[in-house]
């Protein structure tokens, strides 16, 4: 690469010298070992070049730079020594299909020297078929952004048209409304000693924490306790199919998580969960609270301090419609119905778009790989 690449790492900057927005005294791009990292008021460089991340954990990651532009000591600047020689945008498919993280330099801060990529080997076809190679690559790649764009959309559609609908089934129910500490028993939980090995060590018992329920809704549970653990403190299981909302967390800044449990679980003090009496059903309380959860985060929700928390009083005397049993089970088999399309899309969609990378990444490959010339 040092035969044919100019390679030298950009310029420091402070970082108050840096700002998020571009605006008439910030108009050109600060690229750092990741692509942008904001907008400053002078410019490094001014053409079409080649950055390779050299810090970090994502060292060896090329973009492509072109216009005035700031790069900072955190990327390398890389250009060709001949443009007659090396097509741009063909050197930048080869050096991402390279790998250049691989030669990255281990240690407490990962880098990349720039004489360790000047030693790096690469071919160099004629530079015809370098512009016809790139003019593949782009052209799939081009239509890959376009695909996954197309189904990002698609999957933002469906979310929203489960959430109207779900929303005309809730507020048409014609029935009594009851506040949710009515709804059946809610227990809390603790965190027991972690200076007590015994309480954790080797633990088969589920403990459910706040991040359980906003990660995924309580069906996977990662903490565990002992038998110990349930016999000496004021643990208690909460059984199978109980709704659990997050009560203490600073992601009730953003939103408010509720889930309901797969199997009997203890529970952490950032979390209640809500064993339904007889004559409520478990899903159809979990839908509504679910469709309900905006509303309630912004009127219950206190985020004044370091942690927001839910206010219980005002939680607790939340009202919800409580239909007979029949309807409630009907109801919630009416959304379960709804979210399970819209689950099925957002696993379907990513595959698809994951399909699409594999896609140009093999005829990338394909399309870069040459044989060596004979000395």
């Amino acid at each position: 690469m040092g035969q044919v690449f100019e390679m030298k790492a950009g310029r420091n900057i402070r970082a108050t010298a840096i700002s998020p927005l571009r605006d008439d005294a910030h108009p050109f791009p600060c690229y750092g070992a990741n692509g942008i990292r904001g907008y400053v008021a002078k410019y490094s460089h001014d053409g079409e070049y080649l950055l390779i991340g050299r810090q970090g954990a994502l060292s060896g990651n090329v973009k492509v730079a072109s216009g005035k532009f700031y790069a900072t000591e955190h990327a390398v600047v890389t250009q060709p020594r001949s443009r007659g020689v090396i097509d741009v945008g063909w050197a930048y498919h080869l050096l991402m299909a390279m790998n250049l993280n691989q030669y990255v330099s281990q240690g407490a801060q990962p880098g990349l020297a720039v004489a360790t990529l000047a030693r790096v080997v690469m071919p160099i076809p004629p530079i015809a078929v370098q512009g016809e190679v790139a003019q593949v690559l782009d052209r799939i790649r081009s239509l890959t952004a376009d695909l996954e764009t197309e189904l990002d959309a698609e999957q933002e559609t469906r979310r929203l048209q489960y959430g109207y609908y779900r929303d005309r089934i809730i507020t048409g129910i014609d029935a009594r409304h009851e506040a949710l500490r009515d709804l059946g028993n809610w227990r809390g939980g603790i965190t027991p000693s972690k200076s007590e090995p015994r309480y954790w060590e080797s633990g088969t018992i589920p403990w459910l924490a706040s991040m359980d329920v906003s990660e995924s809704e309580g069906r996977v549970i990662r903490g565990r306790v002992t038998p110990v653990a349930l016999a000496e403190t004021p643990l208690r299981m909460v059984p199978a199919r109980s709704i659990v909302v997050v009560m203490r967390s600073n992601i009730l800044r953003r939103r408010l998580p509720v889930g309901m449990t797969t199997i009997e679980t203890t529970l952490n003090q950032d979390v209640r969960a809500l064993s339904p009496r007889d004559g409520v059903d478990p899903g159809y309380v979990y839908q509504v609270l679910r469709a309900a959860s905006e509303q309630i985060r912004a009127a219950c929700v206190r985020a004044d301090g370091s942690m927001a928390a839910v206010d219980s009083r005002a939680f607790f005397n939340w009202p919800i419609p409580v239909p007979s049993l029949k309807d409630q089970k009907r109801i919630a088999n009416q959304l379960s119905t709804l979210e399970a399309v819209v689950s099925e899309l957002s696993i379907s969609l990513p595959a698809e778009i994951k399909a699409r990378r594999k896609q140009y990444e093999y005829y990338r490959g394909r399309l870069l790989t040459f044989k060596a010339l004979a000395a």
